[in-house]
């Protein structure tokens, strides 16, 4: 069974406060971006890689790759509107007779353990469509219209969703082929728009989203971990 994992990176970074896009930031001496692709094909060596940048930045990522030696191989895709608008365009590289699983992933989590990977592609095979989840551990409410109520939520309902989200791959390009609204926050929720159940699998604490200057700090006492 054929397997892709088509990586995101089309963020611009400005939360971390400098001109160079929080993808290519190192992390324990090695952009984050790097440390994203050296995780998947540590799952896999036969896993296809396909990476979506922006193309004002792909020259930029070629430099890099130069300069660290940096020899995974994957292909490139640019970067559309949106993230649905990205993802298309990954899966455009892929063929439309392709049967097999289809992971989406956020470039700016390196740490996802390859025991949750593993876990997402082994499910999607016969589930479809996997997300990895980790529970809520703080208290949670919910705030009224301009804020001026709020109330408790059983955080037991709740959980934080993680990447690589996977998908059979005919399932995938078919959900992709719908309008595109605000509600596509994520691919599974353009998956179930298109009316296919979601199944949940254990992720990982350590695979957070490299978002803030505080992320980065983070970040480089997880590479020592």
């Amino acid at each position: 069974m054929t397997e892709y994992i088509i990586i995101v990176a089309g963020g611009k970074g400005l939360r971390m406060g400098g001109e160079v896009p929080k993808q290519f930031l190192p992390v324990g001496g090695i952009p984050v971006l790097m440390r994203t692709l050296m995780r998947f094909r540590e799952y896999s060596p036969e896993l296809n890689i396909i990476l979506v940048l922006p193309r004002e930045q792909q020259d930029y990522w070629r430099s890099l790759c130069q300069q660290h030696q940096f020899r995974i191989d994957h292909q490139l895709a640019s970067g559309g509107r949106t993230r649905f608008h990205s993802v298309q365009n990954g899966l455009a590289l892929i063929p439309d007779d392709a049967e097999g699983v289809v992971g989406v992933h956020d470039g700016v989590r390196p740490f996802v353990s390859v025991e949750v990977v593993r876990r997402c592609f082994e499910a999607a095979r016969s589930a479809g469509a996997v997300v990895p989840v980790v529970p809520v551990v703080e208290t949670l409410r919910v705030v009224g219209a301009r804020g001026a109520t709020s109330h408790t939520v059983p955080r037991d309902n709740y959980r934080l969703v993680q990447t690589p989200q996977c998908f059979d791959i005919q399932l995938l390009k078919a959900a992709n082929q719908q309008p595109y609204t605000d509600a596509f926050t994520d691919d599974a929720s353009v998956v179930e728009a298109y009316d296919h159940p979601i199944t949940l699998v254990e992720g990982n604490r350590e695979n957070i989203k490299l978002t803030t200057p505080f992320d980065l700090r983070v970040a480089e006492t997880l590479c020592y971990i």
